[in-house]
């Protein structure tokens, strides 16, 4: 690490992240991020602070924990990134599928609801007259 490097505290990347100092203890202790310690106090470098958005991109698409990590070990490994690009591609257009037959599905549910309300609706009025 040089010099140069800007080193952030725990709660400024919190913050920056819109997340908790908890959230960020989670991370670091599943192995996803390894901030640097001064005395007792975390410390992030950019590339943690990185980390922590993939990670977070990760979760808010719907990847699980395990999938983030094997995106990060990826990354890492390949300087070139291409394995990861591959992976991440296959694991994308997984997770499209499942989102897509998951929308089916909602769709379906929702049409029953308005079907079940209408008819119930109909069934009210007719009563009343």
């Amino acid at each position: 690490m040089g010099d140069n490097e800007e080193l952030r505290g725990i709660q400024d990347v919190a913050n920056s992240l819109g997340v908790t100092t908890r959230t960020l203890r989670f991370y670091e202790d599943r192995g996803l991020i390894e901030p640097r310690r001064i005395g007792t106090a975390r410390v992030y470098s950019k590339r943690e602070t990185g980390r922590m958005q993939l990670i977070l991109r990760g979760k808010r698409l719907g990847f699980s924990l395990r999938e983030i990590e094997e995106f990060l070990r990826l990354y890492d490994a390949d300087p070139q990134h291409v394995e990861q690009m591959r992976v991440l591609a296959e694991r994308c257009r997984e997770r499209v599928d499942e989102l897509r037959q998951q929308m089916s599905a909602l769709i379906q549910t929702v049409d029953e609801l308005e079907t079940i309300e209408r008819e119930a609706r109909e069934r009210i009025a007719k009563a009343g007259a």
